[in-house]
């Protein structure tokens, strides 16, 4: 499990913890978020003989003593009721004077922040890998909501399996969450009703995933996300390459959409949707039509009007706007942004 840095500069020098008493040897520094106090390192355990992931939560500044145990508690509580093969499993947790420690199962992966520039088809896998994730956190009797989906958090392998880490934020769906982590994610992956202090649905994480897809699909890295982001609070799909095929930018936009009542109702929608999609290519008139059918009533009003407009015009002209009838779709859809 490669973690990336959570800030922008080099990782300071760092200090290993000696926990060589508790049956661990730790090997190197994977992460560090300073703003947080935690740090993340490579180990290798004693008694298994694997290597394991090792996450510090320190403790030391007072100010972060109170903080820092409830996210430790937190996390640890959530990853206990957890048995997915794509969620690093809980196997262990102790506690020193200096700072609380999770001991995690390592996966040889790398976060989507350091790897390389994806082709579509690769990004459309590693949706499908998430949303696969995602139904069974929201399938559980008690269904959790990550809250902090972005490319730093989401991990792949060379055969593209994404793995989903840090459930510091995770919430079960109802559970009152503390006014000091209402507002707790990353800005431009914090879903708008977050933002706007409504009640989380199974819809808010699709945003952040969608945010996800959308800088990926973009090359754009997670601190530039604001970037991809008019005005009116839409993300601007006019930036994703020409060759993106119309329905793919029109799942997109069922991701991202301001009101979460426009989003896939939860992941298992978006994935069915997702499955039988192309990532690239032109579509069809016709393809173009049902797409069309499928968004919400005033979305689709401006939809069919658009696709009477290019049938008459002929199939060249149609291949040649789906961008902008993407767009146009796009803008209504974000118009009267804000909850209901």
């Amino acid at each position: 499990m490669e973690l990336d840095v959570h800030n922008k500069g080099a990782i300071p020098l760092i200090r290993h913890p000696d926990c060589y008493a508790l049956g661990y040897q730790v090997i190197r520094v994977l992460g560090c978020n300073p703003e947080a106090e935690r740090i993340t390192y490579l180990a290798y355990d004693c008694k298994s003989q694997q290597q394991v992931v090792i996450k510090e939560f320190s403790l030391a500044n007072n100010s972060a003593d109170w903080s820092g145990f409830k996210a430790y508690e937190h996390e640890t509580a959530i990853l206990q009721k957890l048995n997915h093969p794509r969620i690093p499993r809980y196997l262990n947790s102790f506690a020193t004077q200096q700072a609380f420690y999770l001991v995690l199962e390592y996966k040889k992966a790398v976060p989507l922040s350091l790897k390389r520039s994806f082709r579509p088809e690769e990004v459309k896998q590693i949706a499908l890998s998430i949303l696969q994730i995602l139904v069974y956190l929201q399938q559980r009797i008690d269904p959790i909501i990550h809250r902090d989906i972005k490319p730093e958090n989401i991990l792949v392998d060379e055969q593209l399996n994404a793995y989903l880490i840090d459930f510091d934020l995770a919430r079960v769906q109802g559970a009152e969450i503390a006014l000091t982590s209402l507002v707790a994610g990353t800005p431009g992956f914090i879903s708008p009703e977050e933002q706007l202090g409504y009640p989380l649905s199974l819809a808010s994480d699709l945003y952040s995933l969608g945010a996800t897809i959308i800088c990926l699909l973009t090359n754009s890295r997670s601190f530039d996300v604001h970037e991809l982001i008019k005005s009116n609070g839409c993300f601007n799909l006019q930036k994703l390459d020409s060759q993106i095929n119309l329905r793919f930018r029109s799942w997109l936009m069922g991701m991202v959409a301001s009101k979460r009542q426009y989003r896939y109702a939860n992941a298992a929608d978006a994935m069915a949707a997702l499955k039988p999609i192309q990532a690239t290519g032109t579509a069809t008139a016709m393809e173009i039509f049902f797409t069309a059918l499928k968004l919400k009533k005033q979305t689709a009003v401006l939809a069919l009007a658009v696709i009477a407009m290019l049938t008459v015009a002929g199939t060249t002209l149609i291949l040649s706007q789906q961008g902008g009838v993407a767009q146009q779709l796009q803008e209504v859809n974000g118009v009267g942004s804000g909850e209901r």
